[in-house]
């Protein structure tokens, strides 16, 4: 299945050389080595265009959930702003799945000592030129969140825009307000002022976790809102995650007094992330002086599946799991679960549109900042052999609030860049092959490899590392050509 294509096709064979797909057609071939795929599911790895650093400990959870590329794009947590220098760590660690990430605004504020207050027409000018930079050295967007820095300015979210669209990047909103019932403003308030900045600027944008930030409980407007935006030129799409509760570190603004009034909930209704514990009003005072993450179970369902129904919508996780697991269990289960529970059981979304929002839709909203993406969400010859091969029947996720390391099931085999790091033995710990994704301009072969490998003819024997036979992509389907996509 290549939502890219819309390719929905029995009985094909994948074909691999070195880290390239170099063949997708119903002609028979053999290589070294051999998947048999039949009755699963082969697509395009899945990009988590919501993550962090690729930790490590969290990344492996990752390749278990199908996230063959993590992208910081909530900001890369980098205390100088320095992002050539965050590149080059994780580059030297080689994480087993590909990585980039976006500048972190409220850092790179940090680094010029503004903190609370506006900044001046100087500053403001050298913030541009530091935001240029980080781009220069490897950005692949620019991350702001006014609701956890509530004084970053209405013309510093501008600044950063005109910066963005100058480079091609996009600037990626955490937005200032999450909900209806907040008297500095609303949901609507604050989509309306990433709109109306990407109109005066011309640059893209994209809101995160639209479903706990920006459209909770207004989700129908909300996205009334950015479809005119859209329908009017302007650049602009959202992700969300599928679950009904959010999770957030209880020391930060969004638990500012008036928490629960904005939020419709009571302490009751927060779980420290990791533990079964449930907060008291007493409890809930003791860690708010701590930095543990609690979960809140503050989203209405609908929310999540009209988020989901949406098409220009995609999925992102918002998390990577780190040791001490106080994180929310979509740090391991947010692709498997949209699989499982939103498209296997309650038929909100097809698998095909699913896998278009894990997959090429991400691709395409990060092309113009890396030209390593022209290459990423696609089952095609000539792009990157980043390949899931699933179960449709029995993948699922296996994580919760109290056990958020549990790892997904059901994602057979995982290829990063043309190589196994999971198989039906498990996960391959010695199989490090990510690539940083970045801004550097793409090499020769990158430019010439999709127009080269585009006129191949898939043949009998051809010299593959590996090849594989997909099964019907949707057994519960009618093998008709008369799927809805």
């Amino acid at each position: 299945m290549d939502p890219a294509s819309g390719l929905d096709a029995r009985g094909y064979y994948v074909g691999i050389k070195g880290r390239s797909i170099v063949s997708v057609g119903p002609e028979t071939i053999h290589g070294l080595q051999e998947i048999d795929a039949a009755g699963r599911v082969v697509a395009p790895g899945f990009i988590d265009i919501l993550s962090y650093d690729p930790a490590p400990y969290g990344a492996w959870h990752k390749i278990a959930d199908g996230v063959t590329t993590n992208l910081a794009m909530h900001g890369a947590p980098t205390v100088t702003a320095a992002m050539g220098a965050w590149y080059r760590r994780f580059t030297d660690v080689r994480p087993p799945v590909n990585f980039g990430g976006a500048l972190l605004y409220t850092n790179l504020r940090r680094t010029m000592k503004i903190g609370k207050r506006s900044p001046s027409p100087q500053e403001l000018a050298e913030l541009m030129a530091r935001a240029d930079r980080a781009i220069t050295e490897g950005a692949i967007g620019i991350a702001m969140s006014p609701e956890y820095d509530p004084s970053i300015t209405t013309a510093e979210v501008e600044a950063m825009m005109t910066v963005a669209k100058r480079r091609g990047v996009t600037v990626f909103f955490h937005v200032r307000y999450s909900s209806m019932d907040n008297p500095s403003g609303t949901n609507l308030d604050a989509l309306r002022e990433v709109v109306e900045a990407a109109r005066r600027t011309g640059a893209s944008a994209h809101v995160l976790h639209i479903t706990s930030t920006g459209g909770t409980r207004s989700m129908h407007e909300s996205l009334r809102i950015l479809d005119d935006a859209r329908r009017g030129g302007i650049d602009i799409t959202a992700c969300t995650y599928p679950y009904n509760f959010w999770a957030s570190p209880l020391d930060s603004a969004r638990f500012n007094p008036g928490w629960q009034r904005r939020f419709h909930i009571t302490p009751g209704d927060l779980q420290i992330a990791g533990t079964s514990e449930r907060l008291t009003p007493a409890s809930f005072e003791v860690y708010r002086k701590t930095h543990k993450l609690a979960v809140a179970y503050a989203i209405p369902e609908d929310d999540v599946t009209t988020a989901l129904r949406t098409p220009w919508i995609m999925i992102g996780s918002d998390a990577i799991l780190e040791a001490g697991n106080n994180n929310h269990p979509r740090a391991s289960g947010t692709f498997t679960r949209t699989l499982a529970l939103y498209v296997r059981e309650r038929g909100v979304v097809s698998l095909m549109d699913a896998l278009a929002k894990m997959t090429i839709l991400p691709a395409r909203r990060l092309e113009s900042a890396s030209p390593a993406m022209r290459l990423k969400g696609r089952l095609q010859a000539g792009a990157d052999a980043d390949i899931v091969i699933f179960d449709p029947n029995r993948v699922r996720d296996e994580a919760t609030v109290e056990h958020p390391d549990r790892l997904s099931v059901g994602m057979d085999y995982v290829l990063v860049n043309g190589h196994v790091v999971k198989d039906l033995g498990g996960i391959k710990r010695k199989e490090l092959w990510g690539e940083p994704i970045s801004s550097a301009p793409a090499a020769p072969e990158l430019k010439v490899r999709m127009a080269s490998a585009s006129s191949r003819k898939p043949a009998p024997g051809i010299p593959v590392q590996a090849a594989a036979t997909a099964g019907r992509a949707n057994p519960s389907e009618k093998d008709d050509g008369s799927r809805r996509r």
